[in-house]
Parts: C-alpha cells; sequence; structure tokens
C-alpha cells in the first residue's frame, strides 16, 4: 500500500531541476538514496531506534516542496548584529542574510551556492551514505537537500563574533517539505561560536529534516547553541553528525520549545586523543507536543570526555523522551563520561520516558549515567510561599531555576539573557 508522504515525496523528487540534483556530481548518489528510503519505508515502532517516535499520523499527509521564497516580517527574526544565513521554507533569503563583515579566514556562504561549479571533493560530506533500514529520513535529506549552511574556518581563526543560521517556517497555502543540509568545519586551532534558530512565521504545519555535518579539526573549539521554537503543528527531524579530532572540543545546547512532534539525533564521535563534548539541553513538552532526543557519543580515542547535563519538562498532555546512549570502545583508556537527565511532571496527564545507556569496553574509565522523574520540591515551594511568593511565581521561579541548571554553560551573556528571557516568557504557562 502506497504511504501518501512517501509517494508525495516521489513525485516532489521528480519536478526538482535536473541540473540542480545533478550539481557536485551527486545526481546518481540522490537517486540511491531516494530509492532506499522508498523501499525500506518509514520506521515503525518495531524499530528499537524509533520505538517513542509516532510516526502514524505523518505518513498519511502529502507535501510539496517550495516553489518559490516566501515573504516575511523581518521582526520575526532574531535581534543580534554579525554574519548571518536565513532560510525560509528552506530557500536561501539573501536580503534577510548578512554575509559582509566576516572576518579572514572564515567562508560563510549557502550550500545552493556551494554547489555551483563546486568540485565533488569540497562537498564530499553530501556524498555519505546511510545503510541502516531505519535511516529514511537521513537518505531523505541526502536525496533532496539543495540548501544549506556551509561554514568553514580555517586553522589558527579565531572568530569573535557569533556566526547565526536562522531556519524560518512561514504559512503557505498546502503544506511543503523542507530538506536542509549544513556543514560546520572549524579548523586545527581554530574557534567559533554557532548559534542556530528554528522558528516560526505564522501557523504551518511544514515538515523540516535536516542534517548538520560537524568536523572539528584538532585543537579546535566550537560552542553552538540551537534554540528550536517552531510553529505548534509543525513537523521536525533534525540530526546532528559530529567528529572531534585530537584535543577538540565541542560546546553545545539545546533548547527544545516548539513544534507538533520533534526528534533530535545527535551523535558525537571522539575520534582523537583528548576530544572534549559537553551537551546541554532543556526539553519542554506542553500542550500536546512529543519531543524526542537521542545522544549516541562514541568514545574512540584516549582520554576523552563528556559531560551531558539535560532537564525535561512535561506539562499537559506533553510528552518527552529522551535516550542518552554512551559507548566508550576497547582502547579508550582514561575516558571520563557523565550523563545526567532530570526530568520534571507539572501535570498528571504528561509523559517523560528517559533511557540512559552506558556501555564500557576499556579500562581505566570514569562513567557515571543517572535519570529521574520526579516532581517540584514540596519543601522549597512551601519556603517560597511563606515569604510571601505566590503559588503561580514560586511554581515558575523553581522550574526557570531548574531548567538554568543546563544552560549556566552558555560563554555569552547576552545569549544567555535572551535565552533566560525566552524560557521565563513560557514557563509560567507551564507551571501554573
Amino acid at each position: 500500500m502506497s504511504v501518501p508522504l512517501l509517494a508525495s515525496l516521489e513525485q516532489a523528487f521528480a519536478q526538482l531541476p535536473a541540473a540542480a540534483l545533478q550539481a557536485a556530481q551527486l545526481g546518481e548518489s540522490r537517486r540511491t538514496h531516494l530509492a532506499a528510503a522508498l523501499a525500506d519505508g518509514l520506521p515503525t515502532a518495531r524499530a528499537e531506534r524509533w520505538r517513542y517516535t509516532p510516526l502514524r499520523a505523518l505518513e498519511r499527509r502529502p507535501f510539496v516542496t517550495a516553489a518559490a521564497l516566501a515573504e516575511i516580517d523581518p521582526a520575526v527574526l532574531p535581534a543580534g548584529e554579525g554574519p548571518r544565513l536565513v532560510f525560509v521554507n528552506g530557500v536561501f533569503a539573501a536580503a534577510h542574510s548578512r554575509l559582509d563583515g566576516l572576518p579572514a579566514g572564515v567562508e560563510l556562504l549557502p550550500l545552493s551556492q556551494a554547489l555551483l561549479g563546486a568540485d565533488a571533493r569540497d562537498l564530499a560530506h553530501l556524498a555519505r551514505r546511510f545503510d541502516a533500514s531505519d535511516d529514511t529520513f537521513a537518505r531523505l535529506n541526502a536525496a533532496f537537500a539543495l540548501d544549506g549552511l556551509v561554514l568553514r574556518v580555517a586553522a589558527g581563526t579565531r572568530c569573535e563574533q557569533p556566526v547565526t543560521v536562522v531556519m524560518v517556517g512561514a504559512p503557505t497555502t498546502t503544506d511543503i517539505a523542507v530538506h536542509l543540509r549544513h556543514l560546520v568545519d572549524i579548523g586545527e586551532g581554530a574557534s567559533l561560536r554557532l548559534v542556530e534558530h528554528q522558528l516560526s512565521a505564522g501557523a504551518q504545519a511544514h515538515l523540516v529534516n535536516s542534517l548538520c555535518h560537524v568536523h572539528l579539526k584538532p585543537g579546535a573549539r566550537l560552542s553552538h547553541l540551537r534554540v528550536q521554537c517552531e510553529d505548534v503543528a509543525a513537523t521536525l527531524f533534525t540530526r546532528t553528525e559530529g567528529v572531534l579530532a585530537g584535543a577538540a572540543e565541542y560546546q553545545r545546547a539545546d533548547l527544545e520549545l516548539g513544534a507538533a512532534l520533534s526528534r533530535h539525533e545527535l551523535n558525537i564521535a571522539l575520534q582523537g586523543n583528548g576530544a572534549r563534548l559537553r551537551s546541554n539541553g532543556v526539553l519542554l513538552a506542553d500542550g500536546r507536543r512529543h519531543l524526542d532526543t537521542r545522544l549516541g557519543i562514541d568514545h574512540i580515542a584516549r582520554d576523552t570526555r563528556c559531560e551531558l547535563t539535560w532537564r525535561g519538562l512535561g506539562a499537559d498532555r506533553g510528552r518527552a523522551v529522551f535516550h542518552g546512549g554512551i559507548l566508550i570502545r576497547a582502547g579508550a583508556d582514561g575516558t571520563s563520561a557523565q550523563l545526567s537527565n532530570k526530568n520534571l511532571l507539572l501535570s498528571p496527564h504528561a509523559e517523560i520516558d528517559t533511557q540512559p545507556v552506558l556501555e564500557i569496553h576499556a579500562d581505566e574509565v570514569q562513567a557515571s549515567h543517572g535519570a529521574t522523574v520526579g516532581q517540584l520540591d514540596a519543601n522549597a515551594l512551601f519556603y517560597l510561599r511563606s515569604r510571601g511568593v505566590g503559588e503561580a511565581q514560586a511554581r515558575t521561579l523553581l522550574t526557570l531555576a531548574f531548567c538554568r541548571v543546563a544552560l549556566d554553560d552558555l560563554d555569552d551573556d547576552a545569549l544567555r539573557e535572551q535565552i533566560d528571557a525566552l524560557l521565563a516568557a513560557r514557563l509560567p504557562e507551564v507551571a501554573a
């Protein structure tokens, strides 16, 4: 039986410009990925990695591709100066982007421009294979993605000003499918801050499927903040594939506040000795929102380190799912790995599922993992009430403090204040 989602995407693929599909000698690769996705179909609950991600409603929906750049009100874009790329419904919006003022050694451009006359070796990440039968959305991305962020930082370059990428969902007459492919390549000893926004410019129920490759060379440092505030009816599939060389450091924070269904996979390979990852995040599942986050941290080399601090909130009839997987391979001696996932249930109807997984095949390692699901501390709530704080405000203050633990590592005061304000605006609705 034909699945409307896949049937509509197969039809949309046939309508894409042949020259764009063939660019960088990727035509055959794109067709192969599409054929594999259609053959294996969407993952079902019998696939272990997808058992908590509901796809039945999505598979019955048809989508089209964006026909033209949609107009948006610039006021919806996040404030701030500095270089940025903006994509509206998956199409590069030059009028809202800023590509000037980049320091020497920093290359920033949309993938659609990089594909023009590109040497296939410069975009080798686009030819990556996805062979698992449940890699359907990664395969669809590999088949369809014609735009996205290309960000390269030359060895030794230190970029002080953050680079921002904004993906905006705008209303259209029909639901569209958006596929974006990003590359972030930080050279040896270089450093950069990247801020990523996924937001909405109005009511829409689009499907957004994005895949980001993060490559850190020896001694490179990347600070990466991702803020997801999509429309309440949108569907998001976000996947990050990172590779860290020796002494590289990747500091990341994810804030999940939007979409009807949002699934994020963060897969990081610590391939070089002394590579370090710090990944923190907050999941806010309110309304009937379903948020699904999967971490796959692979310690391959010696003396690598990961610190994972995640906080989850379940309110109304929302559901948050968290899978924290850490693999320490044979030979990865001296590894340090810590995972903390704490969650608050703010409603009797909400649901939170957490799965910490730690697999160790090396000696002389320090590793710990823990997960809890509970409610607000009654004693702390009583203390605030006894000091004259109203119940609703007391709940909001305690919930905000609970979330801040995962965001304190942000190394930009202005960004930290913005995130604080964003959370403070949302939490009264949830914690009341």
